[in-house]
């Protein structure tokens, strides 16, 4: 066999296995360098040693990748080709790299966040404001459910965490208690409340209630009924969304209570006023909550944001 079949011979299994990234890396540095010694200081390694390195690249792949002088280096047809692979190769490691780390330390990945509120306004919307600015490369999902579906899209693992009303405790679950929100009376402009500064809970006699059957529809409706032992207004429940209901509002069917959060997004005829109780505003928490086996990084990242915007008050405090 002549020595030029040998040299179209393409390189063994066995030899291409023992190419590592230095090996790519001592080429590709002396390829943009143009000279062994220049890309030796670079990478702050012997200049025998990379000239060793490049020598049994070359014989691994079979191929001669530089023409070497006394004025330095200069890639072979084959050494352009070789070296812009290896370009490509060094940055797709690189980028796994980069992209490992940042998942493992919760910079990036996916997060799935269920809630049964408004984020027209209100610290729900600022956090997740918040989160995506600080970590934009984390893929934000949410969903909005109503409180059972979403309790059951946990259970599974579909959802990561849940932001829902009440302090919520569970066996297989952690929680946190995040902020409050103002409760307020959703009413007509022209409703002869809308002219008042603030709403009482007495004040809610004599009318309508429209309440959706989505959260928190039923624990603003359970406060209203602890409120008003008696003589409470007539309530009206619709299978229908928040925004349905604004509208039914609007056309003169009732009033509503909603979050404070809810009044972002304005409604033409619609006024919104504070409903207090006694010289107090009525409020209700807000708790985050998700499974403790849950590993996501991503978790780790959303749950200290929180803890961060939302610290719990020092005992005694």
């Amino acid at each position: 066999m002549s020595h030029r079949a040998k040299s179209d011979r393409p390189p063994s299994v066995a030899r291409l296995a023992a190419i590592d990234l230095q090996h790519l890396r001592f080429a590709v540095a002396a390829g943009d360098c143009g000279s062994l010694r220049r890309a030796a200081e670079l990478l702050h390694v012997r200049h025998s040693v990379l000239s060793r390195s490049i020598s049994q690249l070359e014989h691994l792949i079979g191929a001669a990748l530089f023409e070497r002088s006394k004025i330095g280096v200069k890639a072979t047809l084959a050494g352009a080709s070789v070296l812009r692979i290896a370009r490509s190769i060094l940055e797709q490691v690189d980028t796994l790299v980069a992209t490992g780390g940042a998942n493992g330390r919760g910079e990036a990945g996916r997060i799935s966040v269920g809630f049964c509120t408004s984020i027209s306004a209100g610290n729900l919307r600022a956090s997740l404001l918040d989160f995506k600015k600080r970590f934009p490369q984390v893929e934000l999902a949410m969903v909005e459910r109503q409180r059972p579906r979403l309790m059951s899209a946990l259970r599974s693992g579909t959802i990561d965490v849940l932001v829902i009303t009440g302090d919520v405790q569970s066996s297989d679950n952690k929680s946190l208690k995040l902020w409050s929100e103002r409760i307020l009376v959703s009413l007509p402009e022209h409703h002869p409340l809308a002219a008042r500064d603030v709403v009482y809970w007495t004040d809610l006699r004599g009318n309508t209630v429209l309440l959706s059957h989505h959260d928190p529809s039923q624990e603003l409706e359970d406060l209203m009924l602890s409120k008003l032992l008696f003589d409470r207004p007539k309530i009206d429940r619709h299978d229908v969304s928040r925004g349905i209901v604004k509208s039914l509002i609007s056309m003169g069917f009732g009033i509503s209570l909603v979050m404070e959060s809810d009044a972002g997004a304005r409604f033409a005829g619609l006024a919104y006023r504070e409903l207090r109780d006694g010289t107090e505003a009525s409020r209700i928490d807000f708790s985050a909550l998700w499974r403790a086996d849950n590993e996501n990084p991503a978790l780790d990242s959303f749950l200290k944001l929180l803890s961060e915007r939302y610290p719990r008050p020092a005992a005694g405090t």
